[in-house]
Order: C-alpha cells, then structure tokens, then sequence
C-alpha cells in the first residue's frame, strides 16, 4: 500500500487564500457592528471628538504593541500616500462625524445612510482603481442597499433624527468611501497590519485638539463608559481595521464594501441579544435582504469559479509576505 500523501491540488490551493480573506471579511463585520452599539452607549457619556480620540489611542496601543513584538518596520515611502490620504478620512474625520452623527440621529437612520459608503467605493474603485463593477456584485449591493433602507426605515420614525445628523452620516459615508479608496494602493507596498496601524496613528494625531476634552470627560466618566470605549480601540479598531485591510488586499474594493451590507443585519440581531430591543417583522425582512446581497455580490459564476480579480488583487506585495 503507497504512503505517499497526496498532493495539494492546484484548485485546493487557490481556494485557500480566498477562504482566509473570507474569514478576515466575516470578522470585521461582526466587529464593526457591534461598534454601532458601543458608540451608542459610550457617546452618552464621551463627545464625539473625545471618544474618536480615546479610541484611536487605544488602537494604537494595541496595535503598536503587535508590531513591535514582530519587529515590523516603518512602511515603506511608496505606501505612505494610502496611508495618509485614509488616516485622514477614515481613522479620522469618519470616526469623529459618525460619532456625531449617531448623537442626532437614531441607529436605524445611521446604519441606513452610511451604508451609501459601499455604492461610493464600488463607483470609486471603478473610476479610481480600475475594479470592475459586474453584474452580480451591483445586482447584490442593489439587494442589500433595499435591505438597509428597509432596516432604517423600520428603526426609525420616532422622532429621534435630524437633518443636520443624516448630513454628519453622509459625511461620514463619503469619507469612508474615500478612505477604503486611497488604503487599497498603499496594501501593494506595506503589510495589512503597517497600514492600519499607521494609518490609526494619522488619525490619532488628526484628533489631537479633542485631547483636553478626553481627559475631563475621562475623570468623570463611569468605568463602563471608559471601557466601551477601549473596546472600540481594540476590536472595532485594532482588529477588525487589520482584519479588512488582510481581506482587502485579496480582491476588490467594490466587493469588499458589499460585504459591509451584512453589518445592519447583525446591527439588528445585537441591539436584540444585548439591549432587548426586539426587531420587528419589517426589520427582520430587512436583515434578511442585506445578507441575502452579499451573498449575491460574493457568488460564483455559473463555471464555479469567482469572477477576475485585477492584477494583484489577490496577492499583497512579496516583500511583506502577506503579514496581517
């Protein structure tokens, strides 16, 4: 009898950096809805600026402590213009108008505009990157953005939200969409982790002058407060943050932003296992299509096969290895 193991085929190993990065995708989502109910929380006690800061320190703490402990280096001066262009826009203006944003308007209302963001990344990333835009990823976002809308409408309605706060979370839409835009270069030349945490540093620094406003709301602040919001730095941030840019450096922008139509859903089913807030009929019917959107934005041709990346999407730059 032959003992000879058999050999990887060559579909079992292309399958397998896809399932990686789909796994990376999965955590981020998770992650990044439970954020909406932390920053409900904490925002009751942190003004936005203040809490945007608090929570990028404490991202860069822990991601500055993971890059030292494997002696990553500065990145590399090619990746530095990614990294800035999204430390300013996303790690920072996003978070601090989100922060905002969710203060005036209700989480319903949030999670529905904000999620404009993945029509403006896959357009961007057309216009910008040269991603294609195929016909199941618009048909799937098309699906998933019914969903959204329906989820908002149905948390919403009880007089929690103004103009001024849907214009914040449109902003904030549009510099998510920016951000997620000028990152996906910079993955070409650093490591997943580099670019997150030195673009969380950006942001940092961006949200410096809310420093004073940090400290005094800190010493006041119940622990719970304080902790939801490291929380966010950590997971929501320092996790989920590396976790996308891994995902994101192995396709395209467009199918990486219909992957972030899964958050309302789970927005939903948190807010009804941790707040007790039961969803409603129309809100369930809601989730349901904004998962039912990704599916179809991340689905198979009819050979079985996924649909061409371009050139270099499913592979980060050699020299780093891949390193998240």
């Amino acid at each position: 009898m032959s003992t000879t193991p058999r050999a990887t085929t060559p579909r079992a190993a292309a399958l397998r950096p896809q399932l990686l990065a789909a796994g990376a995708a999965t955590v981020t989502v998770v992650l990044w809805a439970s954020a909406f109910v932390s920053i409900r929380s904490a925002g009751e006690v942190y003004s936005p600026g203040a809490l945007a800061l608090g929570r990028l320190l404490s991202g860069f703490l822990a991601l500055g402590a993971i890059c030292l402990l494997r002696r990553e280096g500065l990145p590399p001066r090619t990746a530095w213009r990614g990294i800035a262009i999204s430390g300013v826009l996303w790690f920072g203006f996003y978070m601090v108008v989100l922060n905002w944003g969710e203060q005036q308007v209700d989480a319903g209302t949030a999670a529905l505009v904000v999620n404009v963001g993945p029509i403006l990344i896959a357009l961007l990333g057309a216009r910008f990157l040269g991603d294609g835009l195929p016909p199941r990823l618009l048909a799937g976002m098309a699906v998933s953005f019914a969903g959204a809308v329906t989820v908002g409408l149905s948390m919403s309605g009880e007089g929690g939200s103004s103009l001024f706060g849907v214009v914040l979370c449109l902003l904030a839409a549009v510099a998510y969409a920016g951000g997620v835009v000028a990152q996906k270069p910079a993955l070409g030349h650093a490591s997943a982790l580099q670019v997150t945490t030195f673009g969380c540093l950006v942001g940092a620094v961006l949200c410096l002058p809310f420093a004073g406003q940090l400290v005094r709301e800190a010493a006041d602040a119940p622990v719970s407060a304080t902790l939801n919001m490291v929380y966010l730095g950590v997971f929501p941030t320092a996790l989920a943050f590396t976790t996308w840019a891994y995902a994101l450096a192995r396709t395209t922008a467009g199918r990486m932003g219909a992957t972030t139509y899964a958050v309302p859903a789970l927005v939903v089913l948190m807010s009804w296992l941790a707040l007790g807030e039961v969803p409603g009929l129309l809100t369930l019917a809601g989730g349901a299509l904004c998962l039912a959107g990704v599916a179809v934005s991340r689905s198979r041709n009819r050979k079985g096969t996924a649909a061409p990346e371009p050139e270099g999407a499913t592979e980060p730059h050699a020299g780093h290895g891949g390193r998240v």
